[in-house]
């Protein structure tokens, strides 16, 4: 099969994109992505050796090119994780969240309409649900909970997977999406809680942290992400959403002092800082349904997990550090014509 990846220099997007080269090595898998500040080209260095492999760089909210790229690669499945994710940027730019969340998630499906693709996948998270009390642990999200968003970000995706079920309804595209719980592993950007946390405490900088540092999260190791996608890719009813959740909650404290505790890292770089707005208190998945009906549960729990992911960073220090000093988008201009 051909299988297009959009946002596939990103974190959760190149780990799928090894992930396939890896367990489907017969398929041909094709990368758009247009290298925003998070796409990172050195991220696929290694895929660009693989016969299998091609990246072309592009906008999904850029029609004309998205149409010429499915006519000459002639997609039989698209996954799509291109999106803008990062909750404080949307609070303070949320146009270019709508921009390429709503209307280019709009793009793709209407060039799957065209081109008759077997498969479009939509990349959801667990944020368009909204929150849930810190003193209710017996409450998880379900596929069925209302959609209750709290950012500009969270509400882009809600509006992209309303728009991925109009057009299942309406025209008929073969559609399913994943609403996945928080992902930490290989090529996280720095900005992001687990590998900040990592790099500033191997500097000896301070580690800031939201207000009390009480805000729950379930954490899933990436890879297992990509095995519940590929599984609702080739077994997962059409027109369906499912749920990817790690049952592994923990507060954002608790993984802060653990990175420092697997590091040999003093508490004292702990820095607390005013909460975010609109903070969401507590996100849990129920991942029943994906279980149930592809047999799929997580393989990583969070303490084996975080350890993997610290040794990762401890041995890709030119990976991230070329994030930091921004070097990365000279490598992108030397291997792009």
């Amino acid at each position: 099969m051909n299988i297009i990846v959009t946002g596939g220099a990103g974190f959760i997007g190149s780990n799928f994109v090894y992930y396939l080269l890896e367990k489907h090595p017969e398929d041909k898998v094709i990368c758009y992505d247009a290298l925003t500040y998070a796409g990172n080209l050195e991220t696929l260095a290694e895929a660009e050796k693989n016969e299998n492999f091609k990246f072309i760089r592009g906008d999904i909210a850029d029609r004309a090119m998205v149409y010429r790229m499915f006519e000459e690669e002639k997609p039989d499945i698209v996954v799509n994780f291109a999106a803008e994710s990062h909750v404080d940027r949307s609070i303070h730019q949320p146009e270019i969240f709508l921009r390429t969340n709503v209307l280019g998630t709009q793009v793709l499906l209407d060039a799957c309409r065209k081109y008759d693709v077997k498969r479009f996948h939509q990349v959801s998270t667990d944020e368009v649900y909204g929150d849930l009390p810190l003193d209710r642990p017996d409450l998880f999200f379900t596929e069925t909970t209302n959609l209750n968003t709290s950012s500009p970000y969270s509400a882009s995706k809600a509006g992209a997977d309303l728009l991925v079920h109009a057009y299942h309804r309406t025209y008929g595209v073969p559609v399913t999406i994943s609403r996945c719980s928080n992902n930490y592993g290989p090529y996280h950007f720095p900005e992001k809680l687990i590998p900040l946390m990592i790099i500033n405490a191997l500097h000896d900088k301070k580690l800031p942290v939201y207000g009390k540092g009480e805000n729950v999260r379930d954490w899933l190791y990436v890879k297992d992400h990509c095995v519940a996608i590929d599984l609702i890719l080739r077994k997962g009813r059409v027109g369906e959403t499912y749920n990817i959740g790690g049952h592994n909650e923990r507060r954002n404290i608790d993984v802060v002092r653990t990175i420092l505790k697997e590091l040999g890292k003093p508490e004292n770089l702990i820095e607390h800082v005013e909460d975010r707005k609109g903070h969401d208190r507590r996100y849990a998945i129920d991942p029943t349904k994906i279980h149930e009906e592809l047999g799929w549960e997580p393989a990583t729990k969070f303490d084996e997990g975080i350890k993997r992911t610290i040794q990762w960073y401890l041995d890709n220090k030119t990976w991230w550090e070329n994030i930091v000093s921004g070097e990365y988008k000279e490598y992108e201009q030397s291997h792009i014509s």
